[in-house]
């Protein structure tokens, strides 16, 4: 294709995130030819912005869920040396956890698209949609080369803030009823750390060390938890304490003004850890993050919208895609706070329903990821990077189904979409229950 010349592809996927990874990887597999583009240059969303953040809520109940999260996770395990392990995770109410080398990840998951065949045009952002009635035609695309537009039969928004979906007309709110949105993060690394001496207590959020560290006016007041796990290789320290709120993640010069506060506090906090805290006293500062990641944008209005009784019922939808016990994990929306309630009963889980993955009106649009049709109780747990995974696994194989059967995406068949993701491995889905739940 000449630079400047327009694209057509069978099926165009919006953003290089776990769900936009799971998307593309599942179309091409399917037959179609498949176009992902990111605006970054890397695949992973979240990992790149965030490296090493753990691939929580990979195990409702206990089980892997499943497809995709464990294919790619299966390869890194399999790796010598393994890339990736499965650990227990040290947080309240939250179930076994994937680590791994972020590295390693990123150029595994490249690997894949190049496998299946996916069409990866890191650096281009999607600028808006070109409708024809309750269609999108095409999707204006932007890169260093200038202005073009790729032509689809469908398209899959899993870009985190669902902007191709807004423009196309999908109504969505932003944060929770009063549109607080979560609070974004800044992580980073403490390399070189004693990790019997770091994790030697009993209080899994050093609470002591961040009270120490708020009084004497080294630490933000926000500090009033330290979210500090052990990274993938001995002697890392992953902290995903930083967290900035009130921030508009879709606003630019927003979120560019969190970074560099981000940048600020981070810095701090390595160097109270460094003076406080036994264990860092050699340690120092790795990988912090190039922007903060952002939890929460919009959420889209789907055929269904997931809610948090439902969440609490433990519900098993007919056409659920994933499974997932995690637990309301809310992050900052309005003050210091961080909740991790359980969502429902121990030992159960619940299932996201391929309808919240789809609007109301758009024929040939669905989306998936952190932009899934939920109410905010809900969406503070059904947002974990797996189950991200699998919602683009199930909108990649129902955008082809589609195509093959000539309809729109709302008429694709529930009960044959849920066979073919079962065919693809994932497991909690219809009649397979997990843990005889």
């Amino acid at each position: 294709m000449m630079d400047g010349h327009d694209i057509s592809t069978d099926i165009l996927v919006i953003g290089g995130g776990t769900a936009g990874f799971g998307a593309a990887i599942a179309a091409a597999r399917q037959g179609f030819a498949t176009c992902l583009i990111e605006a970054g240059q890397t695949p992973g969303g979240v990992m790149a912005f965030c490296p090493g953040m753990p691939w929580g809520a990979a195990y409702p109940t206990g089980t892997l869920i499943g497809g995709l999260m464990e294919e790619l996770a299966g390869r890194l395990m399999a790796m010598t040396p393994p890339a990736a392990e499965a650990r227990p995770c040290t947080l309240e109410n939250f179930g076994p956890e994937i680590i791994y080398d972020p590295e390693i990840a990123t150029l595994t998951m490249v690997e894949m698209l190049e496998e299946a065949g996916v069409r990866f045009l890191p650096g281009t952002t999607a600028l808006a949609p070109v409708m024809e009635g309750q269609r999108i035609a095409a999707v204006e695309i932007a890169d260093r080369r200038g202005l073009r537009r790729v032509r689809s039969k469908i398209m899959i928004d899993c870009s985190g803030d669902g902007d191709i979906a807004a423009k196309a007309g999908v109504p969505f709110a932003l944060g929770d009823a009063t549109g607080a949105m979560m609070g974004v993060s800044l992580t980073f690394f403490m390399q070189g750390a004693d990790w019997d001496r770091v994790f030697a207590g009993n209080d899994p959020y050093f609470t002591g060390f961040a009270e120490q560290g708020v009084a004497e006016g080294r630490l933000h007041p926000d500090l009033a938890k330290l979210y500090m796990m052990k990274g993938f290789h001995r002697g890392s320290v992953f902290c995903n304490s930083v967290v900035i709120r009130g921030v508009d993640g879709t606003d630019p010069a927003d979120v560019a003004r969190a970074t560099q506060e981000g940048r600020r506090r981070c810095h701090a906090l390595a160097r109270f850890l460094v003076d406080a805290v036994p264990g860092f006293e050699q340690a120092r500062m790795t990988h912090l993050g190039p922007t903060v990641g952002v939890r929460e944008t919009r959420k889209l209005e789907g055929m269904y919208r997931v809610t948090g009784a439902d969440l609490a019922a433990a519900r098993k939808f007919p056409d659920g895609i994933v499974a997932c016990d995690n637990p309301i994990d809310d992050v900052m929306r309005t003050d210091n706070s961080m909740t991790h309630d359980a969502a429902l009963g121990a030992g159960d889980y619940y299932t996201i329903p391929f309808r919240a993955l789809v609007p109301q009106t758009v024929e040939n649009l669905m989306f998936a990821g952190r932009i899934v049709s939920a109410d905010a109780v809900a969406f503070a747990s059904v947002r974990g990077m797996p189950q991200c995974m699998a919602m683009g696994q199930a909108t990649g194989t129902a955008a082809a189904m589609a195509i093959r059967d000539a309809i729109p995406v709302q008429q694709v068949d529930h009960a044959a979409l849920v066979a073919e993701l079962q065919r693809q491995g994932l497991r909690g889905l219809g009649d397979d229950r997990l843990g005889g739940k």
